[in-house]
């Protein structure tokens, strides 16, 4: 599953740079699928999702930094645990129980999103 940042963030920042797939921003902030991703111009996401990687997307917060769960591989492939939570002091990193997926999806959606 993908994880979510709750409302006891603090917005240290600590997190942002820790995730391989600039999943993580800060409140009020644009985003795009192709940000820190290999992704670019219309592509189809692992659940059924068409979308325009470039396209700017509403902030998902604008009090405390969020994460796109579509975007969100639990670090699968790259790290043996979650970075954002392992750096996050106040322990507001969580398993977002809205977005469950297994490691084979997870691991998928890395492979997606990075074209090695």
């Amino acid at each position: 599953m993908a994880i979510v940042i709750t409302e006891e963030c603090i917005n240290c920042e600590a997190c942002e740079p820790e995730c391989p797939n600039k999943a993580i921003y800060a409140p009020d902030e644009n985003w795009t699928y192709a940000d820190g991703t290999g992704l670019s111009g219309m592509v189809t996401l692992t659940n059924g999702n068409e979308v325009d990687a470039d396209a700017q997307q509403e902030p998902i917060s604008d009090e405390f930094f969020f994460i796109v769960p579509d975007k969100c591989t639990e670090c699968k492939g790259f790290h043996d645990e979650p970075q954002c939570a392992s750096v996050c002091p106040v322990d507001c990193c969580l398993p977002d129980e809205n977005h469950v997926e297994t490691e084979e999806e997870l691991l998928a959606k890395k492979e997606m999103m990075h074209l090695e």
